[in-house]
């Protein structure tokens, strides 16, 4: 007979790792066309202009651009991406007579 109790067994120690839900680029942060910005679980943030949602919610840039997020309706939150204004090269506008 053992003169020590023996150690009992768990049930627990288990866990999964974690979704990397969230925002990924925040207001006034420059995106590329395809950037996720938002990974969701349901509509918590709705699309906007020049973005598009995946069919698990994500929302992500259709255009290269600033992102902005704005109250929607019934006081929710959407996000947009608003297109950058391509600067013009110094050669260009020597072409165009300028």
């Amino acid at each position: 007979m053992a003169h020590k109790k023996g150690q009992g067994s768990t049930r627990n120690g288990r866990d999964s790792p974690g979704q990397h839900r969230g925002i990924k680029i925040y207001a006034g942060q420059r995106v590329k066309a395809g950037n996720i910005i938002v990974r969701q679980l349901g509509t918590l943030i709705h699309p906007g202009r020049n973005v598009g949602m995946g069919r698990d919610y994500t929302i992500y840039a259709r255009i290269a651009g600033i992102v902005k997020y704005e109250p929607y309706r019934g006081g929710r939150r959407q996000v947009s991406v608003e297109a950058i204004a391509q600067p013009v090269a110094v050669s260009e506008l020597a072409a165009a007579g300028g």
